[in-house]
């Protein structure tokens, strides 16, 4: 009960804490940014990347830019994003373009780190309504997202074939997939793993008729019947041994377990094309929509989006940048090196007829939820996605009731 407590006052306390710093301007430093303007300007590129494929395409970009702007860009990899992206909004010296996630968008536009520039791109519509709305900020988007993906059920076709599966046994229900799962798990080779995640396992509580909050973000739903069937679901099969999480076949990460053969299925976006082209090329494998749950077809999106820093010197050309390497040719460029979806609709379009057999990393329409994107809220799945860990031993519902509980804390003190 004490460790309990001690858990609760930790995450009670830090919400506070970054609410009280999501009020301050840009993470200390208040006044306008001297603009330099006119001949070659030197801009810093910093990336969360999947791999190397992803990191070599945003370079590529990056000279493209260079060569049809006389600037220069410097890309440069974190190690650690949002760790150091805090620490250079902390000091005043932030890059001037750089990835922002979800999670983090909203902390970072109330203290007023970001550069809102969303009305300066060109044909901005193109965007679709969902991706520009998990980066707007009271009514203004910020900033635009760099490609998106969704979740697919990646299957290894040699390992489904030597189960005696075929196409007719592609699983198209949480029975399917149970029963499917127990058939590819044989000595070394587990059905389906996955990470342990909520931006996996929450696709389940949506399939179920459930999610963390209500569409305005505003209410707490965390805590119902639906989202307790998904969640007691994936704890049945964790306890069958056919679904395990990465860290349990001695994995990085789920990609690494299927691209090993460790792993008969997966659940991933499309950023695992890029890794299994690079590091497991001899994989064939097949992207399928998730299976449909007992209230249908759910599925999770993702994307980030590139900011701009509001403390940068160079923000017209930081924008001049994203509006390159946005377009829809650079957009097409990027999902070939590394299987990003573009985030413009026509280019998502034109990128997946060319590429046959991808639709699941690319659906649209209502079954497909996006993240949630409060401030502070980053603590708050944070801890969440500890509980998950232990969910084949633990309570589900009381990871539920734990999760409606913080987050009730969080939403109250965003407001």
């Amino acid at each position: 009960m004490a460790t309990r407590r001690t858990t609760w006052l930790a995450l009670t306390s830090g919400i506070a804490l970054l609410a009280t710093a999501g009020c301050s301007s840009s993470f200390g430093g208040d006044g306008e940014t001297e603009q330099k303007t006119g001949g070659k300007q030197e801009l810093t590129v910093l990336i969360g990347t999947s791999g190397d494929a992803e990191t070599a395409a945003v370079k590529a970009a990056a000279t493209a830019y260079e060569e049809a702007s006389g600037n220069t860009v410097d890309v440069q990899v974190a190690q650690d994003l949002n760790q150091q992206l805090g620490q250079a909004f902390a000091g005043n010296n932030p890059p001037d373009v750089f990835y922002v996630e979800t999670h983090q968008f909203a902390n970072y536009a109330s203290g007023g780190s970001l550069h809102a520039y969303g009305d300066r791109i060109s044909d901005v519509e193109d965007f679709s309504a969902s991706l520009r709305q998990s980066f707007t900020y009271e009514d203004q988007l910020v900033c635009v997202p760099k490609d998106t993906s969704s979740l697919g059920l990646i299957v290894n076709d040699d390992l489904w074939a030597a189960a005696g599966l075929t196409e007719d046994d592609h699983p198209r229900t949480w029975e399917d997939l149970e029963r499917v799962a127990g058939e590819l798990t044989t000595g070394s080779v587990t059905g389906l793993v996955t990470s342990n995640e909520y931006q996996r396992l929450g696709a389940f509580m949506k399939q179920a008729g459930g999610w963390i909050t209500d569409p305005a973000q505003g209410e707490m739903t965390a805590d119902s019947p639906e989202n307790l069937q998904a969640l007691t679901f994936v704890q049945g099969m964790l306890k069958d041994g056919t679904w395990k999480f990465h860290q349990d076949v001695d994995a990085g990460w789920a990609g690494e377990a299927f691209g090993k053969g460790d792993a008969a299925m997966t659940i991933e976006g499309s950023w695992l094309a890029g890794a299994m082209e690079n590091d497991f090329p001899d994989i064939d494998y097949t992207v399928l929509p998730l299976p449909e749950g007992p209230a249908g077809a759910g599925t999770l999106a993702f994307t980030n989006c590139w900011g701009v820093a509001e403390k940068s010197a160079h923000r017209d050309a930081a924008v001049e940048l994203v509006e390159f390497l946005t377009q829809p040719e650079q957009q097409i460029a990027m999902g070939d090196a590394f299987g990003a979806v573009p985030s413009r609709e026509s280019a998502a379009a034109d990128y997946l007829d060319a590429h046959p057999g991808i639709d699941a990393w690319g659906a649209t329409g209502d079954h497909v939820q996006g993240p949630v994107t409060v401030g502070g809220f980053d603590r708050v799945l944070s801890q969440f996605n500890t509980d998950l860990e232990s969910l084949r031993t633990a309570d589900p519902a009381k990871i539920l009731a734990d999760l409606q509980s913080y987050g009730e804390a969080a939403l109250g003190a965003g407001n």
